[in-house]
């Protein structure tokens, strides 16, 4: 038993739910881009409660304001460490000028009329690092509006001037007559006011909170202990379920015997479930316990049976042939048939896990008409709807409680719904005569689960006579994420999955003739899904280290080579000058031990957005082992909301994605994953982190992504440092060291 089961019972409801009919929000989409408005719709009821006092003012979806002066931001992105619910509530904040003490933070019901992802249409969730992007305008207004009601109220009571009235860390004052109160003192009469047309956003001269350091909301209850995770919601008369899935993808249960699964003391039931066995018991381990005991015999006559090096021979051969065309510029066939030198290069990615912290899970109650899931919830609608489709109900009866999330790197936004379903499934078996909590090990997620697509790249390149870049042309082989997902029909178009082929379509260099090329393979049945970054996970590394072969055979240097093509793309070349400046670029690094050889490298590369630039700086030991000394990151997000949370993004991102390079790899032996748990999927230890400089450029364009940006150059950029070290070339991931040896 974890120390977390030990909590007392957390309430059933969901605070939020207070909410559920104070607001109405529309968004238009026009010709001249998104227009935001929010407006105040109250039923009686709730406008008679705020009118008398009793209820908070709750000016609009995203904001409730006490009369003990708490200031409460509802947050409609999901918080898994990325540093949402701080950004967020800096949004309201600013424009409300609140004091940064008196704001917290809670999570959002599901509800996609009001809470949709303004860049996904009308579905609510968190991915693809757009939460602060979408949320930019959004959420300013909303805390402009409620400042304007909270300033209305004042000039009223007081009888002046609205325009004479201050507003600065939660309190309103007016200095000519020296009065001022408090947010809850005016929270009351501030519920009374009209929602204003429109409201002025701050000039980013006037900002007090963006842009600059301020504590994150999530800090001080995750170290205290007092953050809500799925693994903390104990509710009365709750069964725990853990679930035996079949060994190889595609098979199915034949028969089982139960008989010493019961056996087990605190197993209460053993139901079987489309994707398996379900033991149910009193608490985790016992059910734990109970599935070891099963005896479950599996139909194998359609599961899938290739090993990892099948897969890959697989890819090659496909490689061989033209794809479906991503992009064309020119000729480029034809461009490599008159270069005067031309290059080729092949890659391989595995499969990836995304191995967060705290596995898949969550909690579920069914009532006669009604669904209610908690968990650290990231697809809120398409869960909603997978839901309701499984049980009959409309949406809008699946109540989802999102808590924090302990990591998901793109896991726990499921296109299947997958392990939701499997805790409704369960929930089903039993009658619905207890809640349950789904609980997947380490081991379930690992290999059960859903993986980033193993790739095969291959490149040929050409140059001329000056060792300039003429022709391009690109192959990708691996499996379609969006097939099969929401997304399908409008990621997919042509046959060319954009994910697969995001920064190799769009690479940004200037080169004459250029094609990329995808195969989409749809015999592979292993269950993929997006994982951080994406795309840009493999097509960085193949594209930036190509890019530094080429430059060494045109005999230029690797960043001015770079930045000669980049003149269309200043704010590539922005974050590569700052990047190569800040590290010393074209400076000898300081000699290593005895035996030690050291070397440099440099990637660029945009997802999501934003633009990064890094500068590796690596040690390579006689037998081939190495360390990443350093790493010197520019990152352009646009504006920086709140730069430590950025620092921390990179920061993280960087070790994420090293561990990724030097141990990440999910292989199959006949189908069935080898790898089960941290001994034989390591992540990276603390030894192995390297120094990380992190440089956020001035911008005045408005927030991208930052949650995922920082990964896609690492890898590529440590690769071309071990090439200068070594003169050795990585063509596979992860690294294997006996390349390197001197």
């Amino acid at each position: 038993m974890s120390s977390l089961e030990s909590k007392p019972p957390v309430a059933p409801g969901d605070p939020a739910g207070t909410l559920e009919n104070v607001s109405r929000r529309h968004f238009l989409q026009g010709s001249a881009g998104l227009t935001l408005g929010i407006y105040l719709a109250l039923p009686p009821a709730v406008a008679r409660e705020q009118a008398a006092g009793a209820a908070p003012f709750s000016p609009n979806a995203f904001l409730r304001i006490g009369e003990d002066d708490r200031v409460t931001v509802i947050a409609k992105h999901l918080e898994m460490g990325q540093g949402t619910y701080t950004g967020l509530a800096t949004l309201v904040a600013e424009e409300l000028d609140a004091d940064w003490a008196q704001v917290r933070v809670e999570g959002a019901p599901a509800n996609a009329v009001r809470y949709n992802n303004l860049f996904w249409g009308p579905n609510q969730g968190t991915g693809g690092s757009t939460a602060m992007a979408n949320s930019w305008e959004q959420l300013r207004k909303a805390g402009a509006s409620a400042r304007a009601m909270l300033v209305a109220a004042a000039a009223e009571e007081w009888r002046v001037p609205a325009g004479e009235i201050v507003v600065r860390s939660g309190t309103l004052a007016h200095p000519p007559t020296q009065r001022q109160a408090s947010f809850g003192r005016l929270a009351g009469a501030a519920a009374r006011q009209p929602l204003p047309a429109t409201v002025r956003l701050k000039d980013p001269a006037e900002f007090r909170l963006i842009g600059r350091r301020v504590p994150r909301k999530d800090s001080a209850e995750k170290v205290s202990g007092k953050a809500v995770f799925t693994q903390d919601i104990h509710l009365p008369g709750m069964l725990t379920a853990v679930v035996a899935h079949p060994p190889r993808f595609g098979a199915r249960v034949q028969s089982f015997d139960a008989t010493a699964a019961r056996a087990v003391k605190g197993v209460e039931a053993v139901v079987e479930i489309p994707g398996g066995v379900a033991v149910l018991a009193k608490d985790t381990w016992s059910a734990k316990q109970g599935r070891d005991a099963l005896r479950v015999e599996w139909d194998e006559s359609r599961a899938f049976r290739l090993g990892s090096e099948e897969i890959r021979a697989r890819y090659h051969a496909l490689a061989e042939t033209p794809g479906a065309v991503a992009r064309q510029e020119g000729d480029a066939a034809q461009a490599l048939a008159g270069a005067a030198r031309t290059l080729e290069a092949a890659y391989d990615f595995p499969f990836l896990a995304h191995a967060a912290m705290e596995p898949m899970n969550c909690v579920v109650r069914l009532g006669p008409d009604s669904c209610e899931i908690w968990n650290g919830e990231q697809f809120h609608t398409g869960d909603q709807k997978a839901l309701g489709a499984l049980l009959g109900l409309p949406p809008e009866k699946i109540t989802i409680h999102m808590l924090y999330a302990g990591g998901s790197f793109g896991r726990r936004a499921s296109k299947d719904s997958d392990y939701l379903l499997e805790a409704v499934h369960i929930a089903r078996a039993i009658g619905g005569r207890a809640p349950v909590k789904l609980v997947w090990l380490r081991e379930d997620d690992m290999r059960a689960g859903y993986y980033r697509p193993a790739f095969h790249h291959r490149l040929r390149a050409g140059l001329d006579g000056d060792g300039r870049l003429v022709a391009w042309r690109h192959r990708l082989v691996g499996q379609s994420i969006m097939a099969g997902s929401p997304f399908e029909a409008m990621l997919v178009k042509d046959g060319i999955d954009t994910v697969s082929v995001e920064g190799a379509a769009n690479l940004p260099y200037r080169i004459p003739h250029l094609r990329v090329e995808l195969h989409t393979p749809t015999d592979i049945g292993v269950p993929v899904l997006w994982w951080r970054s994406v795309g840009s996970t493999h097509t960085a590394f193949s594209t930036e280290c190509f890019i530094d072969e080429l430059a060494q055979a045109a005999g230029a240097d690797p960043v001015a080579w770079r930045l000669a093509m980049l003149d269309a793309h200043p704010r590539h070349a922005g974050v590569l000058r700052l990047a190569s400046e800040r590290a010393g670029w074209g400076q000898p690094l300081p000699a290593g031990q005895p035996g030690e050889r050291r070397g440099r490298g440099v990637a660029v590369h945009e997802s999501f957005q934003t633009f990064v630039a890094q500068v590796a700086e690596v040690t390579v030991r006689a037998d081939g082992s190495f360390r990443v000394d350093r790493v010197v990151c520019a990152v352009d997000c646009g504006i920086a909301i709140n730069p430590d949370v950025i620092r921390a993004q990179v920061e993280g991102s960087v070790g994420f994605a090293l561990t990724a390079m030097l141990h990440g790899a999910i292989t199959l032996e006949e189908g069935r994953v080898v790898q089960s748990n941290f001994h034989d999927y390591p992540l990276l230890r603390i030894g192995e982190m390297p120094r990380v400089d992190v440089h956020i450029v001035a911008s005045a364009a408005n927030p991208t992504g930052i949650g995922e940006p920082a990964v896609p150059p690492l890898a590529p950029a440590v690769a071309n440092a071990l090439a200068a070290a070594t003169g050795k070339r990585v063509r596979s991931l992860p690294v294997d060291p006996a390349l390197l040896k001197a």
